[in-house]
């Protein structure tokens, strides 16, 4: 099954389009938890079985292993692995380099980790990304308009007349309009944008929550006119709902909200005319 295939099918059989990032820190662990590789492990194998019902995707960041030193990737490897074989799993790495290197690192997370999708940033250009579509059933997201604050210091610069992260929509749409691109929250008037140029691709959108991301109008603008296709990813507000031994239980809680809330915005858009 491809990734688009896998997606749609997770969403569908949970009605949710919610992406629960997994960024585990070792210093906001439940107290009830070693800080460890061990203790990291253990968090989001409970964080995946508790929010597995509530959501479409996970999304583990491969900064937060690569902090453990020499444990990482069999840590990143395990929690991977502990993901239900019907959710998809995007690696959110931000990879981009010359097409030797890309190969690897398709090889690295393709073949090694197994995931399902993993996010590219498209500065070298389309010779950094195109490795990656030689594994039959992958897919990748593209860095198109992040979230953070400083990223109109690049984005939004004019390109022959169009800001950059135009031009970037523009060049996933002629190259492979199945491929995901990554769309901030945090700026809903040109998500609308983005869509119109990619009518296909599923959009990751973070930076609803602890960055203010406008979840309604990220689902409205960035679903396709089906419905659907906007995975609304929320990491830290589910990660670390409590710091007792509940913690699992009250991810869970978060992302049963998180998913009912991108529901009603759904449903919303969907009844308008």
């Amino acid at each position: 099954m491809d990734f688009l295939a896998k997606l749609k099918a997770a969403a569908r059989t949970r009605d949710s389009w919610l992406c629960v990032g997994l960024d585990p820190i070792v210093e906001r662990l439940p107290d009830c938890l070693p800080r460890s590789s061990a203790g990291v492990t253990t968090f989001c194998h409970r964080i995946i079985e508790s929010t597995a019902p509530h959501a479409c995707a996970f999304k583990p960041n491969v900064a937060f292993f690569e902090a453990l030193g020499r444990d990482a990737f069999f840590v990143l490897e395990d929690v991977v692995s502990s993901v239900p074989e019907d959710i998809p799993v995007i690696l959110d790495a931000k990879r981009g380099d010359i097409g030797s290197t890309a190969h690897l690192y398709a090889r690295s997370y393709f073949e090694k980790l197994g995931v399902d999708a993993v996010t590219l940033s498209p500065y070298l250009g389309w010779d950094a990304i195109e490795p990656f579509f030689s594994y039959p059933g992958k897919t990748v997201f593209v860095l198109c308009l992040t979230s953070n604050a400083s990223a109109a210091e690049i984005q939004m610069l004019l390109c022959g007349g169009e800001p950059l992260y135009v031009r970037v929509a523009r060049l996933v749409q002629s190259r492979n309009p199945s491929a995901g691109l990554v769309v901030g929250g945090t700026r809903p008037e040109q998500i609308g944008v983005i869509r119109e140029i990619c009518p296909e691709s599923p959009f990751l959108i973070p930076g609803i929550g602890a960055q203010g991301g406008d979840l309604e109008q990220s689902v409205r603008l960035g679903s396709w006119k089906t419905g659907g296709g906007a995975l609304i990813n929320a990491s830290r507000a589910i990660l670390y709902a409590s710091k007792g031994g509940d913690f699992a239980e009250a991810a869970g809680s978060v992302a049963a909200g998180l998913r009912a809330e991108i529901a009603r915005a759904a449903s919303a858009f969907q009844r308008r005319p």
